[in-house]
């Protein structure tokens, strides 16, 4: 079992930046693959961002690269999200998860999801 809380969301001006941290609980974290998905109001949940267990695979939706960065710490149970160069259109709510095959950008391969947290991007 792996509880995860997002944290980090809030409201900047476009081309800022912010940095979401989804912090699990449990000491399998390391096992797991995670990823960040979205869901704008009215839209779908989208695939964002995917780390392997051992970072060594990252996968990225095409609108985001170049600006976004994800990452992980194993050691404090913690994978980030850094988003440069914001646009009103990354606006939504930011969901981390995790599951067992890594750099997936499919919903249905990961297991554990947190809440959510906002983020909203001013023009």
């Amino acid at each position: 079992q792996v509880q995860l809380v997002e944290s980090g969301g809030g409201l900047v001006q476009a081309g800022g930046s912010l940095r979401l941290s989804c912090a699990a609980s449990g000491r399998t974290f390391s096992r797991y693959a995670m990823g960040w998905f979205r869901q704008a109001p009215g839209k779908e949940r989208e695939f964002v961002a995917a780390i392997s267990w051992s970072g060594g695979m990252i996968r990225y939706v095409d609108s985001v690269k170049g600006r976004f960065t994800i990452s992980r710490d194993n050691a404090k149970n913690t994978v980030y999200l850094q988003m440069n160069s914001l646009k009103p259109e990354d606006t939504a709510v930011y969901y981390c998860a995790a599951g067992t095959i890594g750099g997936s950008s499919k919903e249905g391969h990961y297991d554990y999801w947190g809440q959510g947290t906002q983020v909203t991007v001013s023009s």
